[in-house]
């Protein structure tokens, strides 16, 4: 409303500006921007003032909102019922002992360390190996019942199958024999792997699940140091069960280092190569671009039909498309980088996509577009206009915006409601997977918020509307429709569709706001950079105000706020646990944690735990020697058939 109120009545005033730029390609929608606005004209200093206005206007929002969720993650955790990730902390990192074994080693660290608050661990196996023989012998389950099924209603002739590649060739054998066959085999496979991993010290990784009497216990480990050596014994809260990722549980320090350096490096050559698809897509942005760079095709784009779809939609669906397989991408890097978390994984991709989005589809389109659309113009130019060029090209650049918001924002959030992918996804998995009951329910399942490709998203549509305020006021209303519609839609879907992988309490409110904080930062940079071409110099020391104002108020946030997401105070855990010590005095936590943190798959073929060695029995803290003889005594029970 502000926007309309002051600037495009003081752009659209301002004369004929675009008419006098020769070769310049433009729209009835630019006599609206600041570039209709003259050079050296006073009525920059009403943007400069529009500048100021939305940015306090944009701390405001956010400090209120950033208290808001952060009281609201605080009730959350203090109302919220017992959970294992509660009272667990996850340790890495556990350096190697010559004389103790890994479980020993944590045992003993704890008991010492902790005396008064340690109750038991789970150590970490690596059952890769295991998994991938239940998961083969559970689909040879799946094809066997498929064959009985299919058998029981049509007994006159028995099912067959070839035992070449998917079936395509080979010998004819009969399936309901084959795959009995196999599955026993399989049977026997899994129970081999399984015992190498109870026996085998190697399958023990050197990390653990930790579990302590108390939440107080548990946040005072996660959140101190265990060790003088900083890369030994390190600490975390534990994600919840569901929420953990197995695979990069077992990642030495240093590796992780490594891998993280290769990645930054990969993730850098990624977002640069990908300019020059962008580039040529953005040659496409408008029939007059089309023209300049493939002027054969002239009579073909001329046709009313070719003329509307290439001006609407032609420019979004292609970079759509270049944009489909980066998610999975962007997670597989993440992957590498070790996080131990689904929920970290998704915080990490997100930050990748989001610097992706920034370079690639924001400045990109940006940069690129404008030198296609005046490719003709620089080359006839003297390099000292080029700026200025690019300058007045910088709100032009709204109309492909415009229609970027109508294919990708508003057709997705229609594609969201309707869900047409998963719908045919789901025809395709019924027709060619499906084979029992139990693979119908998966094949069914809705998934969760893709919060890694989705928050990024909604962010570019922030950084749009803050750099298009004071630039081009008009691209306002189709974001404001963008998020009216998102609002309504994400919503349902989250209360009625989405089955969330995990919990994460808000802890990504921290990453949204400073993505916000960085689109407000990007908006002020360009604003000085596009009034650097219209000889006003006066307003550049205002607009630098901005920008430190800016990182003063991030910097703000963090201090004020950010702790309440990443770490559990300690008041609150002592409240929690009175509370809970005096309503169930007798309840069994050791017994609730159990097997809380087994792996899997060791839960499915039905892996015994080990039982701890309990405390009461146990009230003086062990030797390292005494502890290493001690275990001997266990070792022909429990220790052999668990630890």
């Amino acid at each position: 409303m502000l926007s309309f109120a002051v600037l495009v009545p003081v752009n659209w005033t301002a004369g004929e500006t675009l008419e006098h730029i020769e070769d310049l390609t433009f729209s009835n929608i630019d006599r609206l921007s600041i570039s209709n606005v003259p050079s050296g004209s006073q009525r920059f200093w009403a943007h400069v003032m529009m500048a100021y206005v939305f940015t306090f206007w944009t701390f405001y929002i956010l400090y209120k909102e950033y208290k808001t969720i952060s009281t609201m993650r605080l009730h959350f955790l203090a109302s919220e019922n017992r959970r294992p990730d509660q009272f667990t902390v996850l340790v890495k990192n556990v350096p190697p002992d010559p004389d103790e074994s890994v479980d020993e080693h944590v045992e003993h660290f704890f008991r010492v360390n902790h005396p008064d608050h340690y109750l038991s661990h789970q150590v970490v196996y690596n059952a890769n190996k295991l998994a991938e023989l239940v998961e083969k012998k559970k689909s040879f389950r799946n094809w066997l019942t498929y064959y009985q099924t299919k058998y029981e209603r049509n007994p006159v002739k028995k099912p067959k199958i070839k035992t070449g590649f998917w079936g395509l060739w080979g010998k004819s054998v009969d399936a309901i024999d084959y795959y009995m066959t196999e599955i026993e085999k399989l049977g026997k496979e899994e129970a081999e792997e399984r015992e190498k991993v109870i026996t085998d010290p190697k399958a023990i990784v050197p990390a653990a699940f930790v579990s302590f009497k108390s939440r107080w216990g548990a946040a005072v480990c996660s959140q101190t140091q265990q060790s003088r050596n900083s890369t030994n014994w390190l600490t975390e809260w534990a994600p919840e069960p569901r929420d953990v990722y197995w695979d990069n549980l077992s990642i030495p320090y240093i590796q992780l280092a490594v891998r993280r350096l290769l990645m930054a490096v990969a993730l850098f050559f990624l977002t640069f190569f990908f300019m020059i698809p962008i580039g040529f897509v953005q040659a496409f942005a408008s029939i007059d671009g089309i023209k300049k760079v493939l002027p054969f095709l002239k009579s073909l784009i001329e046709m009313d039909v070719v003329k509307s779809f290439v001006q609407g939609f032609l420019p979004g669906i292609v970079l759509k498309i270049f944009l489909i397989l980066l998610p999975m991408i962007l997670m597989t890097m993440s992957k590498i980088e070790g996080f131990t978390s689904l929920s970290s994984l998704d915080r990490r991709s997100a930050s990748k996509y989001h610097l992706f989005v920034i370079v690639n589809v924001f400045f990109g389109s940006i940069i690129t577009g404008a030198a296609f659309q005046q490719l003709q113009r620089f080359l006839d130019q003297s390099p000292t206009e080029i700026p200025k060029t690019i300058g007045v090209t910088l709100p032009m650049k709204a109309t492909f915006f415009i229609t970027f918001i109508m294919v990708d924002g508003w057709a997705g959030i229609a594609a969201e409601i309707l869900r047409l992918v998963p719908l045919v996804m789901f025809h395709i998995k019924n027709t060619f997977l499906v084979k029992t009951e139990h693979d119908r329910e998966q094949a069914m399942d809705p998934g969760s918020l893709n919060f890694s490709v989705s928050e990024p998203r909604l962010q570019l549509y922030f950084l749009l509307g803050l750099v298009y305020s004071v630039v081009t006021p008009i691209l306002l209303p189709f974001i404001i429709v963008f998020f009216a519609f998102a609002f309504m839609v994400f919503r349902h879907q989250i209360i009625n569709v989405y089955d969330q992988k995990y919990e994460s309490g808000a802890s990504f409110w921290p990453d949204v706001n400073r993505r916000i904080l960085i689109g407000l930062g990007i908006s002020q940079l360009l604003l000085i950079g596009l009034l650097s071409t219209k000889d006003t110099a006066k307003s550049t020391p205002l607009l630098i105000v901005l920008i430190v104002l800016t990182i003063w108020f991030h910097k703000l946030c963090k201090g004020r706020f950010e702790s309440v997401f990443v770490k559990f105070p300690l008041e609150d855990a002592v409240v929690k646990d009175t509370v809970e010590r005096t309503t169930e005095p007798n309840f069994n936590l050791k017994e609730y944690l159990r097997d809380a943190y087994l792996h899997p798959v060791l839960k499915m073929v039905e892996f015994e735990v080990p039982k701890e060695i309990d405390e009461e029995n146990n009230p003086l803290v062990a030797t390292k020697r005494t502890t290493q003889r001690s275990s001997k005594t266990v070792s022909n029970g429990t220790a052999e058939d668990g630890l």
